[in-house]
């Protein structure tokens, strides 16, 4: 995507970035705009993973809905971490702003969709919580007046945030990695990192192509965490989801699919996510497999998603398929956040599907923080990060086939 890379390996760095994604990225800018020397090392090319292949939906709150925050955490520290969350769309808004980011950024709102009577029922529950304790508006959308929001028959009502928004994924991560740049940042594509050690007071990276010594590392992998940190990998699970993009629509059909342009999601654990781009086709994603992204991964999918495409917008059957993928998202296994440090060094992942804007949100914070502050002013730092019961979990995720049936069971049954 970006030439970078060719140059030598500089010997010494105040600051390592593991990973070249939204986190890295927005991390490397913020340091080297306070005058830090820092270098993004990136396996395959910037951006390569969940950070360009995704939705484009720039969400508010967390994966965790409002109530079981409440119930999990004291209530400011509830409060706070789903500010942060708003905060998180607007941090994206203001640094596509500074650095004239042309990506298609749109406050368009998104809709969360009630696949049963009673999921509804707990949209319309969530609406009272998010207004009361979180002082965030939403507005519920019934069934008779669900016509107004999206073309399909199949949803019991919905719940309108308007303060979601949209975003060509790729063009805001090729605009983050310019900006980092330009602030001093070094970038190296296909610089693999094989091993991290201490020496003393500072740090020895070896990459594919060389070495250098840092103060200090940011593991920013997410959903491709590997082996050369063994500490964060165990407590990451690597989930694959997956996209479809439709050929482009005619306006009327377009306008009927989706009136009003809202970023879409409806309630199951196998959930479906989908929105109009700016070119008018339609963009259709989900957990069509749980397992990461491979070529056959990404085909077998397809196919499931535009039979889910079909049961949504059943007048899109004679509509052609132009493009397929893929992209590992990092959940943890409380389906949190987290920020902190372990093992020595820091980390920034554990997204569970809100990347977009949470990555850009805690890669800045962090990078803001790293050296001088204290991480805890963010709150998502101070949350345990918790790792697989029984310490059943090595990085690779063999339980997966039994999640995946156990979710395909709630959703059968809830």
């Amino acid at each position: 995507m970006l030439a970078v890379g060719s140059a030598p390996l500089r010997p010494s760095v105040d600051v390592a970035v593991i990973g070249g994604g939204i986190t890295g990225l927005c991390a490397a800018r913020a340091l080297a705009k306070r005058g830090v020397s820092v270098v993004v090392l990136e396996a395959r090319t910037i951006g390569w993973g969940a950070s360009t292949r995704n939705g484009g939906m720039v969400l508010t709150g967390l994966k965790l809905g409002a109530r079981t925050l409440l119930a999990r955490y004291e209530r400011d520290l509830a409060r706070q971490l789903f500010k942060a969350s708003v905060d998180a769309v607007a941090c994206v808004e203001q640094l596509v702003n500074d650095e004239l980011i042309d990506c298609h950024f749109n406050r368009c709102g998104h809709l969360s969709l009630a696949c049963k009577p009673a999921h509804y029922e707990n949209l319309i529950s969530a609406a009272d919580v998010l207004a009361r304790e979180f002082a965030h508006d939403v507005r519920p959308v019934s069934r008779a007046d669900l016509r107004s929001e999206i073309g399909s028959e199949i949803y019991h009502g919905g719940l309108v945030d308007a303060a979601s928004a949209s975003i060509n994924p790729a063009q805001y991560v090729a605009g983050l990695a310019r900006a980092a740049r330009e602030a001093g940042a070094t970038l190296h594509e296909s610089t693999p990192v094989e091993r991290v050690e201490r020496q003393g007071l500072r740090w020895r990276v070896t990459t594919a192509r060389g070495a250098l010594d840092a103060a200090d590392i940011l593991v920013a992998t997410s959903g491709y965490t590997g082996a050369m940190t063994p500490a964060v990998r165990r407590k990451i699970v690597p989930i694959g989801s997956y996209v479809i993009v439709t050929e482009p629509l005619p306006e009327v059909l377009a306008r009927e699919l989706s009136p009003r342009g809202r970023m879409m999601y409806d309630s199951r654990h196998f959930l479906h996510y989908f929105r109009l781009t700016p070119d008018r086709r339609l963009l259709f994603g989900g957990r069509a497999r749980f397992v990461p992204e491979t070529e056959s991964t990404v085909r077998e999918s397809a196919e499931v998603l535009r039979r889910g495409m079909l049961d949504v917008y059943p007048q899109l059957q004679d509509v052609r398929v132009d493009y397929a993928w893929g992209g590992t998202l990092d959940f943890a296994f409380d389906t949190m956040p987290h920020v902190g440090k372990m093992d020595g060094y820091h980390y920034a992942l554990g997204y569970a599907g809100h990347g977009v804007a949470l990555a850009t949100y805690l890669g800045t914070r962090i990078g803001e923080s790293l050296g001088r502050g204290d991480l805890r002013e963010i709150p998502f730092a101070r949350l345990k990060f918790p790792g697989a019961p029984l310490g059943l979990y090595w990085g690779k995720p063999w339980f997966m086939p039994f999640a995946a049936a156990w979710y395909k069971f709630l959703d059968w049954v809830g």
